[in-house]
């Protein structure tokens, strides 16, 4: 008879903290509040992410059977009915929350269920796989853009979504080992992505340039913007004042990119240099475990720094919680 520890288990419970900062960095990126329109978002995400989970247990059977015969599935302890089940169950409920945050949002959202169950069904064991998944962290974080009515075509949607992509593409493709190990080749390449993505961040001439001149946009509210420069508003979701904005973005967001960056470096490098199933499997809880702070990042570069920290407090829980539920 199945338990609590073991849908915990099937799910893996511990990475669904690193869910919910996709939707705000994605809010943040396109301009707009982190308001209550987000929460469908996260619903959203956080469903479609745990019906991912059981689908892919689902659908490596056979594969679990004889690498993690004690995984809950081939152990008998939840029957592959009730997986399936409960992933069919948790996209629709992830597609319901997605249609009350209207139609750009269900579109979103759509395309992020189809790509997690054709990565789970057909594409995890192609070439394609790692892009897949790649393409559903993006999409994810495009899904909390447009759920509050945000321009998804800003330049910081775009960065932020690329940079989410690249990290878990390459996290993926570290995974692929950690069952078996392999070679160094996927954590230096791991590695390197994230250092690339760690500098862009940091790099303190960066902006989003796009168009957020308060005046130019009808309906919203003045105090969600704030001066960056002389004639110039910016958006900051509502989360801080304009006094002290601009000062706390640019202390904030290369101290998160710094934080993101440290946080991958250790295991990725202990992998490339013994890249055996454990170390492998440690460089890939860590490189799951650091979307946090990348997500912190990203919410902080864009224009949120306060999002950005409250995030940070996600890592400790993560950490906890992956001491008893592997999130891999």
């Amino acid at each position: 008879m199945s338990t609590l520890g073991d849908w915990a288990r099937l799910l893996r419970v511990s990475a669904l903290f690193t869910v919910p900062g996709d939707a705000l960095a994605g809010a943040a990126a396109a301009g707009v509040r982190a308001d209550r329109r987000i929460l469908n978002a996260i619903g959203c995400s956080l469903c479609l992410y745990e019906a991912g989970m059981a689908l892919n247990d689902w659908a490596d059977q056979d594969e679990d059977a004889r690498e993690r015969p004690d995984r809950p599935l081939p152990s008998g302890r939840i029957h592959p009915a009730a997986a399936l089940g409960t992933a069919a169950g948790l996209t629709g409920a992830g597609l319901a929350l997605a249609a009350r945050a209207g139609r750009p949002a269900t579109v979103v959202a759509g395309a992020l269920a189809a790509t997690v169950w054709a990565y789970d069904l057909k594409l995890k064991h192609t070439r394609a796989g790692a892009a897949a998944m790649g393409a559903a962290r993006g999409l994810d974080l495009l899904l909390g853009a447009v759920v509050a009515g945000g321009t998804p075509l800003r330049p910081a949607v775009a960065l932020s979504s690329a940079a989410l992509a690249a990290h878990t593409y390459a996290v993926t493709r570290v995974a692929r080992d950690e069952t078996t190990g392999g070679s160094s080749v996927a954590p230096l390449a791991a590695l390197a992505t994230s250092a690339a993505i760690a500098s862009v961040l940091g790099a303190p001439g960066f902006r989003d340039r796009a168009d957020t001149d308060a005046k130019s946009r009808p309906g919203e509210p003045a105090h969600a913007y704030a001066s960056d420069a002389p004639g110039a508003g910016r958006p900051v979701s509502g989360i801080l004042s304009a006094q002290g904005f601009h000062g706390a973005r640019r202390l904030t967001a290369p101290a998160l990119a710094l934080v993101y960056g440290a946080a991958v470096a250790r295991p990725y490098l202990h992998a490339a240099l013994n890249p055996s199933p454990h170390l492998v499997q440690r460089a890939v809880g860590g490189g799951i475990r650091s979307l946090i702070p990348l997500q912190a990042a990203l919410a902080a570069r864009a224009g949120a720094p306060a999002i950005g920290v409250a995030l940070m407090a996600l890592v400790p829980m993560a950490r906890r919680v992956s001491r008893k539920v592997s999130p891999t």
